[in-house]
């Protein structure tokens, strides 16, 4: 049997093209003239969302009124590379003595990835919600309405730990959601979800909620909603509706022994999409606490072992040494029962409270010890998310994001330039976007940009900055010992 895997929905890797463009035949546009609509349709009346029929739920409503606020989201990006560092490192190698028969590589950027996703607006202004996954690694996202309309979005902010990304296209006056409250669902209630699996756009597939507050994975704070409607490839990022055409969540993985739909599928709750939609719209980041424990869950045998009256709260197995839990007297073996004013039933409910609580501030901890309560005061620390970077690596993407081109350049030091023989003064060290498209490579020493000097990363920045979006420019590159013009679209 094929083992169980979490799988995350959007059909990302359909393709992988080369630069030259090539599609794959299952990709190709349906060209077919739609029906036109007869004054009968036409003049039918709007049927209120939810509206039931012989007893059973009528979803026409719902999606004659919500369904054009639910978008198609495709992405080209790249494969994995190594880093820009290494491909230097590389370079540097490789030319330190500039023979002819060491040439460049096949590098610096991986093969051409095409995927697609769903989403759906949240303001009337162009910001929509997807998933983290659809858009990861994305160098064009380009979002497709009901009427057919195309427009490239920007990515705001990318949220993985919640599964969770905010994308915004240049548009107005566009159809919007109504956001529900998903501290109100209930096991057994109808659900819908509106996406495109495999490419299927606008497809509506009908449910109930199979749970609540699931954990999926240890390193997500999200209390997943489970149902059992058909979610697969190319729903991810689409909107799960209640009955009364209110959005409760985002439909992300789905539970399955072969890929496909298995009658299991997640949703991350829209409270807390829209709290990272918020944060990341503001900062950029989201923000989250910590305080430096390691829980587990409490069955019977541990809850007649520490003599509570039933399973509950966080059994607590280890605490960072000098970390906030320390600090504040946290123990191993403490039961974590309530955190604020919150109660912790199920270990998932832990962390899912400290997350949530703002770092810096102090939270009271209720724990179980010794057979009593005792309650703990705990300063909160703010989390660091693995991809958050500073320093150096922060400047460097500033860099190129004032460039324009997708570029990540340093300056050359004396030693490097006196080993290429070169009299440029910046080298390539990463390349994204438009830049990987055009063929860009890190160790490209940049010499030009349309038969203007580059002297420095200013330079740089001063000739980008006079270009304008589409725009073409010409970079002069040096490579291998040998100058080449390389055309690269402004972004």
């Amino acid at each position: 049997m094929n083992p169980v895997r979490i799988t995350l929905l959007s059909a990302l890797a359909l393709l992988a093209a080369c630069s030259d463009g090539n599609q794959s035949p299952n990709t190709a546009e349906d060209t077919r003239t739609a029906p036109a609509t007869s004054v009968a349709a036409q003049e039918r009346p709007k049927k209120k969302a939810g509206a039931a029929a012989h007893g059973l739920p009528d979803f026409t409503g719902l999606v004659e009124q919500y369904g054009d606020a639910v978008v198609n989201v495709r992405v080209i990006g790249r494969g994995e590379t190594d880093s820009g560092e290494q491909a230097l490192r590389d370079f540097f190698r490789r030319f330190h003595r500039g023979g002819p028969d060491e040439g460049p590589e096949s590098g610096g950027d991986g093969p051409l990835m095409r995927g697609a996703g769903s989403g759906f607006i949240v303001s009337s202004d162009g910001y929509i919600l997807t998933n983290a996954h659809v858009v990861a690694q994305a160098d064009e996202v380009t979002v497709k309405l009901t009427d057919r309309r195309e427009f490239p979005a920007k990515v705001v902010g990318s949220d993985t730990r919640s599964d969770v990304a905010v994308i915004k296209i240049d548009a107005t006056n566009l159809p919007v959601v109504s956001i529900g409250d998903d501290q109100a669902l209930e096991v057994g209630e109808w659900v819908l979800a509106i996406g495109a699996p495999f490419g299927l756009e606008n497809t509506a597939t009908a449910g109930i909620v199979s749970g609540t507050s699931r954990t999926v994975s240890g390193e997500s704070p999200v209390p997943f909603i489970q149902t059992d409607v058909a979610v697969n490839p190319g729903n991810s990022g689409g909107p799960l509706f209640n009955l009364n055409g209110e959005v409760v969540g985002i439909n992300s993985m789905i539970f399955s022994q072969s890929g496909g739909y298995m009658g299991i599928s997640f949703a991350v709750p829209i409270d807390v999409a829209m709290d990272v939609r918020d944060q990341l719209i503001k900062t950029g980041h989201v923000v989250r606490g910590r305080i430096g424990v390691v829980a587990q869950e409490v069955d019977a045998s541990l809850a007649k072992s520490f003599k509570l009256d039933r399973p509950r709260g966080a059994l607590v197995s280890a605490v960072e040494k000098g970390g906030p839990a320390d600090k504040g007297g946290v123990k191993p073996g403490d039961v974590i029962l309530q955190v604020g004013s919150q109660p912790i039933e199920q270990s998932a409910e832990l962390s899912n409270a400290i997350a949530a609580t703002a770092p810096g501030s102090k939270t009271g901890i209720t724990v179980w010890r010794a057979g009593k309560q005792r309650e703990l005061t705990v300063k909160v620390e703010e989390l660091e998310e693995p991809g958050v970077k500073s320093g150096k690596a922060t400047q460097d993407r500033k860099e190129a994001e004032d460039a324009k081109l997708g570029l990540v350049v340093r300056p050359l030091t004396p030693q490097e330039k006196d080993q290429v023989e070169t009299e440029g003064s910046i080298v390539v060290a990463d390349v994204q976007g438009s830049a990987a498209r055009a063929g860009i490579q890190p160790g490209d020493i940049i010499l030009a940009v349309n038969d203007r000097s580059v002297k420095d990363i200013q330079d740089l920045r001063d000739e980008a900055a006079k270009l304008k979006r589409g725009e073409s420019a010409a970079l002069l590159v040096e490579r291998a010992g040998t100058q080449i013009f390389v055309p690269v679209r402004a972004g």
